[in-house]
């Protein structure tokens, strides 16, 4: 049974879609009203997605959200009244999985959840693989530098350099990228 943290942000109640979704089968664990207490919420009580009911996202929300995203990342479902182009890319920059304007009855609510946990989870896997880019990247950059401080300072030629680096990163059990990363702090220091 997925947890629901159910945020309301708007005037009017929203008892109506806490039944919707509980005749769903989704356990609402708990209500905040306001964005306010929105990364509070969802840091202690942990749901598995969160849905916000408002008229027109406010900057606050999109604020909190953006803040939720990299402090405690949640799949985010946003019932609007709205459907102004700008305030839709707006919640969707600040990590809004899915935004659906108007209400919808208890039937359509499991799919446009279960569209929101697999586009949340596809993110993540996106985003996981970007940083493993960026980082190899960064790991090659520091590799090519000190083997250009070893060419440099040793008369060697790249291979034997990456060699050389290779075979100090297995001696200190590091990896090369660490290793690269010692030498250009060393030659740094030096001079």
């Amino acid at each position: 049974m997925l947890r629901v943290l159910l945020v309301n942000d708007t005037a009017k109640p929203i008892g109506e879609l806490r039944d919707a979704l509980e005749h769903a089968g989704y356990a609402v664990i708990a209500e905040v009203d306001g964005a306010a207490a929105l990364l509070r919420a969802v840091e202690t009580q942990r749901p598995d997605v969160v849905i916000i009911d408002t008229e027109s996202p406010s900057r606050d929300t999109l604020e909190q959200l953006a803040v939720m995203g990299h402090a405690a990342p949640r799949p985010v479902v946003m019932f609007a009244d709205r459907s102004e182009p700008q305030a839709i890319r707006d919640a969707v920059g600040a990590g809004v999985t899915a935004y659906v304007v108007d209400h919808v009855g208890a039937d359509r609510l499991a799919p446009i959840i279960e569209v929101a946990l697999a586009r949340f989870e596809e993110e993540a896997r996106l985003k996981k693989r970007l940083a493993n880019a960026e980082q190899q990247l960064a790991d090659r950059k520091l590799i090519d530098r000190a083997k250009g401080v070893l060419m440099d300072k040793r008369g060697l030629s790249e291979a034997e350099a990456y060699a050389t680096l290779r075979e100090q990163a297995m001696k200190q059990g590091s990896r090369i990228a660490d290793v690269a990363r010692q030498l250009i702090a060393m030659a740094e220091l030096l001079g």
